[in-house]
């Protein structure tokens, strides 16, 4: 059986989205580029780090799991014309599990990505993400929120954090309200940010 891990870009003062998140703004205001700018920059010289673990993060990947805000900016009842943020094929490439209050039919996407709608709960989905698995990895997409309950409930192995070098002041903490031990296992600089793979020993 796989790891259940998760990987989220960060900045130095804890936030993985900065205020005001919103259809037009999904990371926030300002935040999309000051956290992710990097992965959309490593064929340049020098980056060859982070393709490498850009490359790395999901070739064991066999399912993953994310919250609705994370698929739709929607909070009630589902617009079914909204297939997500990344059009007709999405990334993954791989079955998505969604954490979700209201029911919805799956939804299969070009690419070999379907998305099935969870509504009984972390732990259910996450017997479901397994299953889809097998033998490979679950990660936990996001966002923050959902990243913090899987942290809360003890049932996330590993997490990677791309540590951003800005500030962004206000938004969406990852770490807030949870208390764990973390081994670092790998320390992985770049020019423009540091990737650290931590091994979960423990969390409440």
């Amino acid at each position: 059986m796989g790891v259940v891990t998760a990987n989220m870009a960060i900045s130095l003062d804890g936030f993985t989205a900065g205020p005001d998140q919103s259809l037009e703004h999904p990371f926030g205001t300002g935040a999309r580029e000051a956290l992710t700018s990097w992965m959309f920059e490593s064929d340049r010289p020098g980056r060859e780090q982070d393709a490498h673990i850009l490359g790395a993060l999901h070739a064991n990947t066999g399912a993953h799991i994310m919250g609705r805000n994370m698929f739709d900016p929607g909070r009630g009842a589902w617009d079914e014309s909204w297939t997500g943020w990344w059009g007709p094929e999405p990334p993954y490439h791989a079955p998505v599990f969604v954490l979700t209050h209201y029911p919805r039919k799956p939804l299969p996407m070009e690419g070999g990505t379907i998305f099935e709608f969870v509504t009984d709960g972390i732990e259910a989905a996450l017997v479901r993400a397994r299953a889809a698995a097998g033998e490979q990895d679950v990660e936990i997409a996001g966002g923050a929120a959902t990243v913090r309950q899987y942290l809360q409930a003890g049932l996330l192995d590993e997490l990677v954090l791309h540590l951003v070098p800005v500030t962004l002041g206000a938004g969406e903490r990852l770490l807030d309200d949870v208390r764990a031990t973390l081994e670092p296992v790998e320390v992985i600089p770049s020019p423009t940010v540091t990737h650290l793979r931590y091994r979960i020993l423990s969390s409440v």
